[in-house]
């Protein structure tokens, strides 16, 4: 009886030990989960670079559309050199940079799916989910003493997106291949644009207009055009275009949205492109402007620092605005790329890291300079060169929708399937195989893209003026 009482004395002793193995086991892992909780969450404004989480011991995850700025031969600042300056001021953050090609489509599955990381370039949503997916940055008062173009990302006075860079949309050529053809002047009107195309076909090697139709992406440029840098009017984009009866009529005066894309389709029609559209390469392009073998491709800002890069002759690369003029004045439509969001999922401690990370891209890398880009930081007036391609020409970013309207251009966009400025690159695709298939007219294409926009409003039950 006693050897009895004695194995199981032993037996309970040893179930009592591991018991309270594994509660000390999981009150460690609750306390550290409760101290990664428990540190405040500051808004952008409070942070103090250098000093605000010093002591953070954090991996983080980036997911970016800059697929390119992975590779170590990225011609010029790659992810990993931005990544050893920032761990010289917080060693303790891990930031993991993961990129995605077909950013738009799969960041947006990935955001549904829950599994993305900590940081983000926000994609395609309604403003309305932005609270459900990200934190906040701070007040819209507040932001905009710390950021330029903050309201891009905007839902109840709270701002959830910081631009990683802002662009200003034009057209890029090469000084040398128009010296060659003889043009002394910019054209500042769609026909003149032509004619100079013309001029560059009859008098050099070099393409005129390379449409870099097989990337897909690259097509989407051509709607950024369509409101300040083709109408001058700031409230186009987000609020006249929403109303407006048949708004891809022809004005007759070489403005607004028919002018841009027509631009396109007679570029195609007469024969100023490549020989075949369908082999375009992206990588390849950047060489080819570098070295005199493209004369124009229309792209925003962002590219300039890149075909710069390409090739030993940086000089050549010029950059002007979309050749739209507006009672004797141009525009250039301007605003933010994509936008950093944060997680609302994560721990405590990930937020306070990714936002530090953000700020310390916005204010102290330099990260939109080198890439060609508007500052974003406020206090940050370092324009790259290229902008004094633009003197006298006025900038024009998009003013918000009107309150209730928020989400009425991505309802019309999903109804009309034109996606203005949302991926809605196949449509642009389009207008280069009919050009060149001559088998619709660019009026036809145009009558077809009203109806459909015309019924999604009336679906809508949106007033038409």
């Amino acid at each position: 009886m006693k050897k009895i009482f004695k194995k199981t004395f032993v037996s309970c002793a040893a179930l009592l030990l591991v018991l309270a193995s594994i509660a000390c086991s999981k009150k460690e892992g609750n306390t550290e989960k409760e101290k990664a909780d428990s540190i405040e969450v500051l808004e952008y404004k409070d942070l103090v670079l250098g000093q605000t989480g010093k002591d953070l011991n954090v991996k983080i995850k980036l997911l970016s559309h800059k697929t390119d700025m992975l590779q170590a031969d990225y011609p010029g600042k790659n992810w990993q050199a931005y990544l050893d300056e920032f761990n010289s001021m917080y060693p303790g953050i891990t930031v993991e940079i993961e990129g995605i090609t077909t950013y738009a489509d799969t960041a947006l599955m990935r955001l549904q799916g829950g599994a993305w990381g900590d940081i983000m370039m926000i994609p395609a949503i309604d403003l309305k989910e932005l609270e459900s997916y990200f934190i906040p940055f701070g007040s819209l008062e507040d932001m905009k003493k710390e950021v330029r173009f903050a309201n891009r990302w905007l839902f109840k006075d709270k701002v959830y997106g910081i631009p990683y860079m802002a662009t200003a949309q034009g057209v890029l050529y090469n000084k040398r291949v128009f010296e060659q053809a003889g043009i002394t002047s910019l054209p500042k009107n769609p026909a003149d644009f032509i004619a100079a195309l013309k001029q560059i076909k009859a008098k050099t090697n070099a393409i005129p207009l390379y449409t870099n139709y097989a990337a897909s992406w690259t097509m989407g440029a051509w709607d950024q055009y369509i409101a300040g840098s083709a109408t001058g009017n700031p409230n186009y984009q987000n609020n006249l275009l929403l109303h407006e009866k048949n708004p891809f009529r022809n004005y007759g005066d070489g403005s607004h949205a028919y002018a841009i894309y027509k631009v396109l389709y007679d570029a195609v029609a007469e024969g100023l492109i490549e020989d075949d559209y369908t082999t375009t390469d992206w990588e390849g392009s950047k060489g080819m402007m570098n070295r005199g073998e493209i004369a124009t491709m229309v792209l925003g800002s962002w590219a300039f620092s890149q075909m710069q890069s390409a090739g030993p002759n940086r000089e050549d690369i010029g950059y002007m605005s979309f050749p739209v003029t507006i009672g004797n004045k141009q525009f250039a439509s301007s605003g933010p790329d994509y936008c950093y969001g944060i997680n609302a999922k994560i721990s405590s401690e990930k937020k306070l890291a990714s936002m530090i990370f953000i700020k310390w891209l916005t204010e102290k890398s330099n990260f939109s300079y080198n890439e060609g880009g508007i500052p974003i930081a406020v206090k940050d007036n370092n324009f790259p060169d290229l902008y004094k391609a633009f003197e006298g020409i006025e900038f024009i970013p998009d003013n918000p929708a009107l309150a209730g309207e928020e989400d009425l251009l991505n309802k019309l966009n999903a109804d009309s399937e034109l996606n203005i400025n949302n991926g809605g690159n196949a449509k642009i695709q389009a207008i280069i195989e009919h050009a060149f298939l001559k088998d619709k007219s660019f009026d036809e294409i145009m009558d077809e893209w009203n109806q459909a926009w015309t019924a999604a409003q009336e679906r809508n039950a949106v007033y038409i003026n």
